[in-house]
């Protein structure tokens, strides 16, 4: 029995802190990317409740393992409306990085505006920034491993078209559902 406590003791000692969870604006999210100093920045807007988003999950926290060492930054912000929720799945997810929450000092359309004009709301939605803090791509919809890690080497390799004003010369990938 004493051997049964000192086990769960330990296991219970052992467990990681939740990752932070830090509201965010619209502005906020994009100062963020811009002051990231990553060649690429990944931003995933998700949810608990959003079916797709839970599925692609796994396959964004594999790419950022896989290209961190590359300079991939990952930025995922959460619309739950519960944060503690929210962080309970990113630690099951084995996400040890700080992440956003969606902050309630910004209606949803003016943040989904402030992020991208052309974004529908859909989730998942991701984009895909340059170092310089130029979208790249854009995905909304469900997304597979081998999508995220094409794009993400392209931009790692500087192989993308430089970006003009307009979001012309943007990889906007529409979902696959």
């Amino acid at each position: 029995m004493k051997r049964l406590i000192i086990a769960l003791l330990l296991t219970v000692g052992c467990q990681r802190p939740p990752p932070s969870l830090t509201p965010v604006t619209s502005g906020e999210l994009k100062a963020a990317i811009r002051g990231a100093n990553a060649p690429v920045v990944l931003v995933n807007m998700w949810a608990t409740w959003c079916g797709p988003c839970r599925e692609e999950f796994p396959d964004l926290v594999k790419l950022q393992r896989q290209y961190q060492s590359r300079g991939l930054k990952v930025l995922f912000v959460s619309w739950d409306a519960d944060a503690v929720v929210a962080q309970k799945f990113l630690a099951a997810q084995g996400v040890d990085f700080s992440s956003f929450i969606k902050s309630d000092a910004e209606s949803d359309p003016k943040f989904i505006d402030g992020v991208d004009p052309q974004w529908s709301g859909a989730f998942p939605a991701t984009m895909v920034y340059d170092g310089a803090g130029n979208l790249r791509a854009f995905f909304e919809g469900k997304k597979t491993f081998p999508e995220f890690d094409a794009t993400v080497r392209q931009v790692l390799d500087r192989k993308s078209t430089r970006l003009n004003s307009s979001h012309s010369s943007v990889s906007r990938m529409p979902s696959s559902a």
